[in-house]
């Protein structure tokens, strides 16, 4: 084939697959508009259908994830899809962000607006967890929403949105509420992000990516990358503050961005630290072995791909040296921080930095060196009882979240704390994200608020029986939006008997109006 003839295939190709995704857009729109006029019962309905759906297949799929993509633990992944599914409708059940808000004492109502669509881009390290989650989000908040899973992934995230399209849908949500691109790439990426149908973008991933999302011109929420210090200091239980750092960095083999990246231990303790940490079932690597474990990991420049997400013993066998199969994680200790020593880097795999402090002042002053040089704005840990270092050191470490005398891999992330539940972490102005928090669903909801003047006597209207959508007619296409121009053509020929001609009359606007964007979009490229 001419390579003239082979550049306008693949053009043609692309011009198929944008052209599809702004269908995709155009029913999520539809979707979104019907899903906004459901009250909380039937959203609570929806919502508790699809967390079912998933809860039931969150070991399955973790298999199938790590199957795909050779990262982390099936029985782990099985642990965060329950979270993010059942765990999630279970946290959030008694919150309504569906109905008005009445604040008397301060002449208030509160209407909620959902943000409408999202696209929602979902990472490799996490698939099937995130899919859960950024659905279950949308969800609550009658948003409707198109997932674009990574293509590492792509296979086990869309049967995952799938399962919780099809449970939504039974239990009575508007067709096209939950979508997923199931062949995404770059461009196609980057045309939906761009896209004017596109409200919100609920990013997480590599860095690269969340930039592109902010810089896409539609609002974005992303995140940014961890290094997480775990001090511990001279007061802290050792034994228990080794088992908990040692079950966080094995867990799923260390892929959250949560997981302590190095312990940075008060020399007076150092020593019991490390046996302690052996006994968890930490493999104690020799300085020679630190050395071949800093080459393989880092050795060309950049983190090595092939040993994210993978074993103690498959790393331990990949940088040469001899680690016990029954090893959870490999500790190496290194005599300082900053960029020429790698180690001191983030690692999504189970090999955890180690450095010994004089004091305490010096192991927070290393502590703020790990994170000013990567992970701002993410998350920290420390092991102590005494309140004022706890205090001195959240305060002195540009970390948003910092967990005490728990896992931070799970603590930081809202698992076994009070923080909100959530695998999409906000770095705030420190890491260059809008957000400084865990992302829930009060992110994907904004609302109305009608003020009445302050003063002692100015009235105020009694709301309690009304409701925003009293006097509106319901959306004509209700649990049967459109999927494509030739559906949205059906759904006017099929319009309900009891529709009145100013609802039929409405509607034909509103699909003429569609066809002529349409029309305008094809022409102008």
């Amino acid at each position: 084939m001419a390579l003239n003839a082979i550049v306008e295939e693949l053009l043609a190709g692309e011009k198929r697959q944008t052209g599809q995704a702004d269908m995709m857009l155009e029913a999520a729109g539809w979707a979104a508009a019907s899903f906004a006029q459901f009250d909380h019962a039937r959203v609570d309905a929806i919502l508790r259908a699809a967390a079912e759906a998933g809860f039931a297949v969150a070991g399955p799929l973790a298999e199938a994830a790590v199957k795909e993509t050779g990262f982390g633990v099936a029985a782990h992944k099985k642990i965060k899809n329950e979270l993010t599914s059942r765990g999630l409708y279970e946290t959030y059940r008694g919150d309504d962000f569906c109905s008005k808000r009445v604040l008397a004492d301060k002449r208030i109502v509160e209407l909620p607006r959902p943000a409408g669509v999202v696209f929602a881009l979902t990472p490799s390290t996490n698939p099937v967890c995130t899919v859960f989650f950024k659905i279950m989000l949308a969800l609550m908040t009658r948003n409707a929403v198109v997932i674009s899973p990574h293509p590492m992934a792509k296979a086990c995230s869309a049967d995952a949105a799938k399962v919780m399209a099809k449970a939504a849908e039974k239990a009575g949500a508007p067709s096209g509420v939950i979508q997923v691109v199931e062949q995404p790439s770059l461009p196609l990426i980057d045309h939906i992000m761009k896209s004017p149908k596109v409200n919100v973008i609920l990013a997480t991933g590599g860095t690269p990516m969340v930039r592109a999302a902010y810089s896409s011109g539609n609002p974005a929420i992303g995140v940014g990358p961890g290094n997480a210090p775990a001090l511990v200091d001279a007061t802290a239980d050792i034994e228990a503050a080794a088992k908990r750092i040692v079950d966080s960095k094995s867990f799923d083999n260390s892929i959250l961005c949560t997981n302590e990246s190095v312990v940075v231990a008060e020399a007076s303790i150092a020593d019991r630290l490390v046996a302690a940490l052996r006994h968890s079932g930490a493999h104690v690597a020799k300085p020679e072995e630190v050395a071949q474990l800093r080459d393989l990991i880092y050795g060309k420049g950049s983190f090595n791909v092939e040993v994210l997400g993978k074993s103690a013993a498959e790393i331990g066998q990949k940088a040469g040296i001899r680690v016990p199969a029954n090893a959870r994680i490999i500790l190496a200790e290194i005599d300082r921080v900053g960029i020429d020593e790698p180690l001191s880097k983030e690692k999504l795999c189970p090999v955890l930095g180690f450095i010994r402090a004089p004091h305490v002042d010096a192991a927070i002053t290393i502590s703020r060196a790990l994170i000013r040089m990567s992970g701002a704005g993410h998350s920290a840990a420390i092991h102590s009882k005494n309140p004022a270092t706890v205090l001195k050191f959240s305060a002195a470490v540009k970390a948003l979240r910092v967990a005490v005398n728990v896992p931070c891999s799970q603590g930081a992330a809202g698992f076994g704390t009070h923080l909100a539940p959530s695998f999409t972490i906000g770095t705030g102005f420190f890491g260059r994200s809008a957000i400084g928090e865990n992302i829930e669903p009060k992110h994907l909801v904004n609302w109305t608020r009608i003020a009445y003047s302050d003063e002692a006597d100015a009235g105020f209207g009694d709301f309690g029986a009304l409701e925003p959508t009293h006097g509106l007619p319901e959306p004509i296409l209700g649990a049967t939006a459109p999927m494509s121009l030739g559906r949205l053509q059906e759904g006017a020929a099929a319009a309900p008997a009891s529709a009145t001609n100013d609802e039929i009359a409405l509607l034909r606007e509103e699909i003429r109006r569609i066809v002529l964007d349409e029309l305008r979009h094809a022409l102008r490229k």
